[in-house]
């Protein structure tokens, strides 16, 4: 067989996922010296960027720009993108292994996980996963329904989407409409009867998961009273030791930011935004088919003989009235045919992004990045690093001569092949044509974009 990596014979690699982790590793693979490679990568929806475009809050459309960065991948000679290609679904490894002498999954935690208590499924009970997907427009999620009409909602969790999600429930029309939120959601925010946004933490302040970005900008909505109780705001004596053995700047600021809440006063602002800490969901309660209230059992912090703080229940417990429940407790990985996963992290199984088997052995020219390989843990640049340390293995293993011997190893035979699968793929020149169309709709309303949230939608832009 020819040597991979010539000019005359590249290096090709497929990427399944055109989120974050897939953009930085095809970014630091077309970057790699020495080395010809050819990127093809595959995503089931018709548009890249994965959460980026699909999970990053509408009204932070800042942090959405670093998809100016995976437009210059995209753009490159050597990098080709194929959406509305899903693989397990149009693609499987056999496929791949045919055109492709390495094959990187960067397929992201896909689903939610579960409180695991009593009326978890009542109507009204929703992971705060798919509200998130449903207000971005996300395809698969545009057709759901929330109903809005209540007057009291909890928020379970106390990461980063727990906190985008109350904002955006208390966030005012004037304060959306010039965001990219999906129009469905716009109009069901607009109608919303909801008064007050309850965020429920299992820890204590100085634990929170959220940042100090997140936590702060709560304080800035226009028409929101935040809350947050006293006691709860105080640390306790566990937290103030390992703050004390292990500073930890964000957690100050943490705890700054909630301390400032817990001295605020009610202003008679249109919603309540109530911050709470130590409790832990035992039960949402209903009748009739829907949900009326969630009973809670309040904690006390402890520190644990590893040095962490932990929390236990007290015994005491309070019955909090809602009629919306969203959980936001983490996400979790979903297994991929033909690949070995860890089902206790919700991982594909891997050693630093080299995919092994149930022994141990590593799998020839398979690999992993971002979530589906660490776990959901970081933010949007963590990827980066992690991309470049599979990268490395990558490079390492075609440098030992440890890679697939595809039987088709050319642009043309993969492009053929997926033209024959999927007429309707969705080229990277396709979506730039999408996303002018978006952008243009958006400008006559001073909006970012206006987004399409229908497969057929996307593909008329084109037929067009």
């Amino acid at each position: 067989m020819a040597t991979a990596g010539t000019p005359e014979h590249p290096l090709r690699i497929a990427i399944i996922g055109a989120g974050p982790a897939g953009f930085y590793a095809a970014a630091a693979l077309l970057k790699a010296e020495g080395l010809t490679i050819e990127v093809d990568m595959y995503d089931r929806l018709p548009t890249p960027f994965g959460l980026v475009r699909a999970g990053v809050a509408p009204d932070h459309q800042k942090d959405k720009s670093v998809t100016r960065a995976y437009d210059k991948s995209a753009r490159d000679p050597h990098f080709r993108f194929c959406g509305n290609i899903e693989y397990g679904r149009d693609l499987d490894l056999d496929h791949l292994k045919r055109f492709y002498h390495q094959i990187i999954f960067a397929t992201g935690t896909q689903s939610d996980r579960a409180l695991g208590i009593p009326g978890e499924d009542l109507p009204g009970s929703h992971s705060a996963t798919d509200f998130v997907a449903w207000y971005n427009g996300h395809p698969d999620y545009a057709r759901l329904e929330f109903d809005l009409s209540c007057e009291r909602v909890a928020v379970v969790g106390l990461g980063n989407v727990a906190l985008d999600v109350a904002r955006i429930l208390c966030k005012s029309h004037e304060e959306l409409r010039h965001t990219d939120i999906a129009d469905h959601a716009l109009l069901a925010l607009k109608n919303s009867r909801i008064r007050e946004v309850h965020i429920l933490g299992r820890r204590g302040p100085a634990q929170a998961a959220f940042t100090p970005p997140e936590i702060i900008e709560l304080g800035e909505l226009d028409d929101t009273d935040i809350l947050v109780r006293p006691e709860e705001a105080t640390l306790d004596g566990a937290s103030v030791a390992a703050l004390g053995a292990h500073p930890d700047r964000n957690a100050e600021k943490n705890v700054d930011a909630i301390q400032t809440y817990a001295q605020r006063l009610p202003q008679g602002r249109r919603r309540q935004l109530h911050i709470r800490f130590l409790l832990t969901p035992l039960e949402i309660i209903g009748s009739a088919g829907r949900t009326e209230a969630i009973r809670l059992a309040r904690n006390e912090p402890f520190m644990a003989e590893d040095g962490s703080v932990q929390v236990r229940q007290t015994g005491d417990e309070e019955v909090l009235p809602v009629g919306l429940v969203f959980r936001s407790v983490g996400y979790r990985g979903l297994g991929l045919p033909g690949l070995p996963f860890d089902e206790r992290r919700g991982v594909i199984r891997n050693e630093a992004g080299r995919i092994i088997d149930d022994g141990g052995a590593a799998l020839n020219g398979l690999y992993a990045t971002g979530w589906i390989k660490r776990g959901p843990s970081g933010v949007i640049g963590s990827n980066k690093v992690d991309a470049k340390e599979t990268v490395a293995l990558m490079i390492e293993d075609i440098h030992a001569g440890r890679h697939l011997e595809p039987a088709q190893p050319t642009a043309a035979a993969a492009a053929a092949f997926v033209e024959a699968l999927e007429p309707r793929s969705v080229s990277y020149q396709d979506w730039t044509e999408i996303d002018a169309e978006e952008t243009r709709r958006g400008e006559a309303q001073e909006r970012p974009r206006v987004k399409f949230t229908r497969l057929g939608d996307f593909l008329e832009v084109l037929a067009d």
